[in-house]
């Protein structure tokens, strides 16, 4: 409990912010004196202290005063580097490309997004044919002056005529739905609020749609509150919010997420039911050619993840782990939906199934083989029929469609080359460039190579290595080292313009595919999991090392990055091996994993942690939770933690306790700072302009803390 009632809490806050904090730090570093106040829990018999706690509290005086402070020391830090001004104009520069995301197709209209490079959010476009002149239909840049307002989901009927759309401000998880009429460009009457987790799936006649939401939040709790029982409702065109219909809940089950998809062929509604992140779900599914059809059971065991895929009649398709870690493709008849009568109909192969879609009556399924994609045309009776010709080693992404359509698209993506979109002849097998971005960057200098080194306890782990050609390996390369390693999320090629800086600016990427990712199915992520945590920071040490024995780069040139669980990827592996970096980027990170659990929808990923509130589970988090392994006169790497003030996946609190707290457990000359976005959240939708200014800030900060020098003609 708290010693300090709220009173003094804020008087002492007060003062101390105001009073320049002690510092060694060479280069005369005053930080904001933090307070620390006496707030002790008790887990199973273990007394943790938690002197920051108070920085919870995003909305006290306190807690804003302290976040003006940090930034006003971080900034002022920052803007004293040299070449700060120069790295910016070459972001600028890079980032303005013409970039468009894959078209797709409904009521013979085609729609896809845009952005002319230094736009701050992408605009949906809409055109009748792909040689004729493409019409706006909506541009995010209008509804705020400053980009921060974002297009968050999107759904169009059947008959291409109307546009559902939901839209993000500052970054927040939170969702306002609309439709506008696709042949008016403008917006109908209907509006929904607190809409999250949520896609929109019309009905065959465009009556309405069916979206998931939660209750309105107290007032205060909008970006903290825990989020609990979901809901699933049916939305009639024209009607207010209010009277929505609801479809689908469990008041017996707070914990149950859900989300609807529509049938091609409008016959039925499928409902996937989840349970926080686990990627076991169970599916339910309701005839919508009967008004008063009861939504039944297909598979409720939650002992595997069943996505749904397609149907031919009442006859599903789900692509599931069941019996198959790396996924396999099956086959349920809803009227004979025992499990003895379930059809396997794409075997398990070497390599993990990503996802299947359905196009020219056959099945395209999409593969990682060692973390970058294979894609492969199969029959509808699961009969191999070719395999997609691929530009190269990279990523590819797409081939949505109908069943019966001829025609789809996908995009190409590699580490130094941008996504280009690909016209897809599902008759031929042909692809023809649709769209190809030309940016200023010199790809073919550049040399992208896999190697695989060995875990702590011997397991093999593929890492992806991007540098200049002709890299000297003496030991002297500043090198970035990136991970995520959780929830079953795989990291494959993909361009990025920082990325692309960096490597113009001498710098060696390196991204290590660790376990907890999906990159070799379910038993890669569940290597990752819980008590196995251990093994996803044990497999980012071993690579650090392998970069280091390799001699691409040594401590003193090596910085690590990750973002929410990557943040915590970097928290713990900063905390156990401060020797082997000499710079850590931790960007929105569970940092507290006691209690993140109590915040938003942090209790959905106790499938992957483990909770505190379990006394076995909080041996494991405790051993490793980046807050509570910060050791008091430790040297530690110039860090630069970063943050949005309206993160409500990640809450802030967990980077401004962890700041806090590394800020005074510190001895070393390195540099502990923390940058929080204001107007921002997660980082999905986050504007292109804040996105340029945080990588600007990213990539100046790594030039101290690795002692590098921008090339002569960097900024040419």
């Amino acid at each position: 409990m708290f010693l300090l009632n709220g009173k003094n809490l804020i008087k002492l806050a007060a003062v101390t912010l105001l009073t320049a904090g002690c510092s060694t730090m060479s280069s005369k570093i005053n930080y904001p004196a933090t307070v620390t106040t006496n707030v002790v829990d008790n887990y199973h018999g273990t007394l943790v202290a938690d002197p920051y706690r108070w920085l919870e509290d995003d909305n006290s005086p306190e807690t804003k005063a302290w976040v003006a402070a940090q930034n006003k020391v971080t900034f002022a830090y920052l803007n004293a580097i040299p070449g700060r001004e120069a790295i910016r104009a070459r972001l600028t520069k890079l980032w303005n490309y013409e970039r468009y995301t894959v078209p797709f197709k409904e009521g013979g209209r085609y729609f896809y997004s845009r952005n002319d490079g230094l736009q701050n959010q992408s605009v949906l476009y809409t055109v009748d044919s792909l040689d004729a002149a493409p019409r706006v239909l909506l541009d995010p840049n209008t509804l705020a002056k400053d980009g921060t307002v974002a297009l968050a989901g999107l759904s169009v009927s059947d008959d291409g005529n109307l546009l559902a759309y939901g839209t993000s401000a500052s970054g927040s998880d939170w969702e306002e739905w609309r439709v506008r009429d696709v042949r008016t460009g403008t917006d109908l009457p209907d509006h929904l609020q607190w809409v999250k987790f949520s896609s929109a799936a019309w009905k065959k006649d465009g009556s309405g749609f069916f979206y998931s939401r939660y209750d309105a939040p107290k007032a205060g709790d909008a970006l903290k509150g825990v989020n609990k029982f979901h809901k699933l409702y049916f939305h009639k065109l024209g009607t207010e919010q209010s009277a929505d219909e609801l479809t689908y809940e469990r008041t017996d089950k707070p914990d149950w997420g859900f989300g609807g998809a529509v049938t091609e062929d409008g016959r039925y509604l499928i409902i996937s039911v989840t349970v926080g992140t686990d990627p076991k779900n169970g599916v339910l599914y309701k005839d919508l050619s009967s008004p008063n059809s009861p939504v039944v059971e297909l598979a409720m065991d939650f002992d595997a993840s069943y996505d749904f895929i397609g149907n031919d009649g009442p006859v599903f398709w789900f692509k599931t782990n069941l019996q198959a870690p790396r996924s396999r493709l099956i086959a349920i008849n809803s009227a004979q939906s025992q499990r003895a009568n379930w059809q396997e109909l794409i075997p398990q192969s070497p390599d993990a199934l990503q996802g299947v879609g359905v196009l020219n009556n056959q099945f395209v399924a999409s593969y990682l083989k060692d973390a970058h994609t294979l894609v492969k045309i199969f029959n509808l009776d699961g009969s191999f029929a070719h395999e997609v010709s691929l530009p190269g080693l990279g990523t590819a992404g797409g081939f949505g469609g109908k069943r019966a359509d001829t025609e789809s698209f996908y995009s190409y993506t590699s580490f130094t080359v941008p996504g280009a979109i690909y016209r897809y002849d599902a008759t031929t097998g042909a692809s023809l460039i649709f769209r190809q971005p030309k940016v200023d960057f010199d790809a073919s200098a550049y040399e992208t190579k896999q190697i695989f080194y060995t875990s702590k306890d011997g397991t093999r782990v593929p890492m992806f290595l991007v540098y200049k050609r002709g890299l000297k390996l003496n030991g002297e390369n500043p090198t970035l080292l990136y991970g995520y390693g959780g929830f079953d999320i795989s990291l494959t090629p993909s361009f990025s313009v920082s990325r692309a800086a960096w490597l113009e600016m001498g710098g060696v990427y390196a991204l290590a595919n660790i376990r907890g990712g999906g990159e070799y199915g379910e038993e890669w992520h569940q290597a990752g999991t819980k008590a196995h945590k251990q093994n996803v920071f044990d497999d980012f040490i071993a690579a650090a090392e392998w970069l280091e024995a390799n001699h691409y780069t040594s401590p003193k040139k090596l910085a690590i990055q990750g973002g929410s669980n990557g943040g915590l990827l970097i928290g713990a592996c900063l905390t156990q091996r401060p020797e082997l970096y000499a710079a850590a980027l931790p960007a929105v990170g569970v940092m507290d994993m006691l209690r993140f659990q109590k915040f938003t929808i942090g209790w959905a990923w106790c499938n992957d942690y483990g909770s505190s509130d379990n006394a076995e589970d909080f041996k494991w988090l405790s051993a490793y939770s980046p807050y509570h392994n910060l050791k008091p006169g430790t040297h530690y790497p110039a860090t630069l933690i970063t943050t949005g003030d309206h993160d409500d996946r990640v809450v802030p609190a967990h980077s401004f306790k962890f700041a806090a707290r590394l800020q005074a457990d510190n001895s070393g000359k390195n540099p502990t700072l923390i940058r929080i976005e204001t107007k921002a959240g997660h980082g999905a939708g986050k504007p292109t302009s804040k996105q340029i200014e945080e990588q600007t800030d990213l990539l100046v900060f790594l030039t101290k803390a690795l002692g590098m020098e921008l090339p002569a003609d960097f900024t040419e």
